[in-house]
């Protein structure tokens, strides 16, 4: 299931950068840029949650199913849950 990821969209939108985000959700920066580009296999709800809690936007806005986009090199994003 192809899932694109529009976090560099919503990020230029909000005039927020990757930096920030990175620092305010806890993560890596280089983790936003991988979840920028799509090169991930998944990222929990938790995380998906403090992104749109910043950005204040809804999952929809940073995730799009294009069911044409997977050309099978593996950049797109399957999505998991957190575990608990």
């Amino acid at each position: 299931m192809p899932v694109v990821v529009n976090l560099d969209v919503m990020l230029a939108r909000r005039k927020i950068r990757s930096r920030e985000l990175a620092a305010r959700i806890g993560i890596t920066e280089q983790n936003v840029s991988l979840l920028k580009s799509g090169k991930v296999k998944g990222i929990r709800f938790e995380t998906l949650g403090k992104i749109c809690e910043i950005l204040h936007c809804q999952p929809g806005d940073i995730l799009e199913y294009r069911p044409d986009a997977d050309d099978g090199d593996g950049s797109y994003l399957k999505l998991v849950g957190t575990g608990s």
